[in-house]
């Protein structure tokens, strides 16, 4: 036993034989009425106590097992201090990543001649490096603390960011995308390992789906700040607004590194020594929840665990469905250029600038709503793959629409390639339901859960890097040759995919169950072999 696990069991013990009325069976839910930070010693809440009660983003769920004022308390710090910095580093990060499709539209391809398939290229260079550091960053994060790696990478970024304002050429920026992909490589996985270090599957999607919908809140902030800028900065001290944007992106980035040093809790067994806000006790709170619910706490990536990992089925399965659903959805991402190159009937374009970069922030606001909606019914009703089933049809539609608008355009109406582009915002709450199930399917692996979350990231970049130059290339937009043809493939292998690992999995709780009745010990089931029926 663990030396927190230990020290919270015995606080436990106390409080129990202080407390008659107290049911010995439930030593994991006793309140620490004496910890020296969360409780005074009359009871009462302390200051930070009461604060974390008024602050956090929602009470913990119930469950089955009655939670303790320590557990609440535990999980409102967890969503005011790991969930907010991690939120807002999304939002960040995905701000810097697509910021230069906003200064794309706002003058970087004039200043900078791109008039080529340029800013493709730029997602490639980008896409190529995130893909190469992704699987050595999920490793190193086992080694240093994510308290010392991730804001060090976000600080390194921040740097990226704002160097990309000085650029004269696209070389330039092929260069600064290719650092830019290395900097920000371990922040989405990073965090959504540590989530599944931390919440519990009552909490977990719920708490994956708000960061995963700080990426549409990134977009949505770039589109607001690009059209900010060019009505204040355009021409500033000599630079164009897409330069400030950069300028901008980057200081805010930096100051969001720094706060990370001490917002980021590291490991229920090892945490951040600088994390004020996380006591001895809520660590060892953490360790008794990790034991409640089965799952292992972190282990160092080894070359035996990676080669484990290589062994399984699921280190191939999950990768695939998890790139299907990336995919299946892309064109959302090219909506601004749909916007772009539309004319009215003597010529003149038919949006202006501003206009271009503020109207997907409304397919953004539907994508963030949709993401909370599928992500708490699925912690609502525990299933995964119906959702993400459902979400699969919802997205044939506008794909199926817009396959004909495309081959037609003279025929079909324009709007409905508005109200295709707007539709394909509310099936894109597909990563959090599968990264909560890979949670799920490897609660005792550890080191497998990090390493599959590092191919999936990296799967999706590699197949990007060249993907998007074929399929949407930007001299095509917008009327693209086979992009949204191959966008109904992919959602109809989401569906098939889905429905096969949810049959997997159906046999593999049986066969564990078998096992249990047998007190046999089948964990290696999961791993390798899926059971005969």
């Amino acid at each position: 036993m663990s030396s927190s696990a230990a020290r919270y069991r015995a606080l436990s013990a106390r409080d129990a034989r202080q407390d008659p009325d107290h049911d010995s069976d439930h030593n994991d839910t006793v309140s620490l009425n004496e910890s020296s930070e969360t409780v005074g010693g009359n009871g009462q809440l302390s200051w930070l106590g009461k604060a974390t009660q008024r602050v956090a983003f929602w009470p913990p769920p119930t469950t089955s097992v009655k939670s303790s004022p320590l557990e609440q308390d535990l999980v409102r710090r967890l969503d005011i201090f790991l969930m907010t910095f991690g939120c807002i580093s999304q939002a960040h990060r995905y701000l810097d990543q697509t910021n230069i499709s906003s200064a794309y539209v706002s003058g970087m391809k004039e200043d900078l001649e791109l008039y080529g398939d340029e800013l493709n290229y730029f997602t490639t260079f980008f896409s190529i490096s995130y893909c190469l550091m992704l699987i050595p960053s999920q490793v190193i994060i086992t080694y240093v603390r994510p308290s010392y790696w991730l804001p060090g990478l976000e600080i390194g970024w921040g740097f990226v960011t704002a160097f990309i304002a000085f650029t004269q050429n696209a070389r330039q920026v092929y260069a600064l995308r290719v650092l830019l992909g290395l900097f920000e490589s371990s922040a989405w996985p990073g965090m959504m390992t540590l989530f599944m270090y931390w919440y519990t599957p009552m909490e977990l999607a719920k708490r994956m789906g708000f960061y995963h919908s700080c990426q549409a809140l990134g977009s949505m902030m770039s589109g607001a700040l690009q059209v900010a800028i060019l009505e204040t900065l355009e021409g500033t001290w000599g630079l164009r607004g897409w330069r400030w944007l950069f300028i901008i992106n980057g200081i805010m980035t930096l100051a969001i590194g720094l706060a990370g040093f001490f917002m980021i809790p590291d490991y229920p067994k090892l945490p951040n020594p600088g994390a004020f806000w996380l006591s001895a006790d809520h660590a060892a709170m953490a360790t008794v929840r990790l034991d409640r619910h089965g799952r292992s706490d972190t282990k160092r990536i080894t070359w035996d665990s990676a080669k484990r990992t290589f062994s399984m089925w699921i280190s191939y399965f999950i990768p695939a469905l998890y790139i299907a659903t990336v995919l299946a959805p892309y064109g959302y991402n090219y909506f601004n250029l749909f916007l772009k190159s539309l004319k009215n009937p003597d010529g003149t374009p038919t949006w202006t600038t501003e206009e271009v970069n503020a109207i997907p922030i409304a397919g953004g606001a539907i994508n963030i709503v949709c993401v909370w909606i599928w992500a708490i019914l699925s912690d609502v009703f525990q299933t995964r793959w119906t959702l993400v089933v459902a979400q699969a049809i919802i997205g044939l539609i506008p794909c199926t629409i817009m396959s004909v608008w495309t081959s037609h355009p003279d025929t079909t109406p324009l709007s409905s390639a508005y109200a295709s582009y707007l539709m394909t915002y509310l099936s894109l709450g597909t990563a959090p339901l599968v990264m909560s199930w890979l949670s799920e399917l490897l609660p005792q692996d550890s080191e497998a859960r990090t390493l599959i979350i590092g191919y999936s990231i990296a799967g999706v970049y590699a197949v990007l890097s060249w993907s998007q130059v074929l399929i949407w290339p930007a001299s095509q937009a917008p009327y693209y040759a086979y992009a949204w043809q191959l966008s109904i493939v992919f959602w109809l292998l989401v569906i098939v995919l889905c429905i096969a690992l949810w049959i997997a999995e159906r046999k593999l709780k049986r066969s564990r169950a078998h096992s249990a009745l047998l007190g046999e010990d089948d964990t290696s089931a999961t791993y390798r072999d899926i059971p005969e029926s």
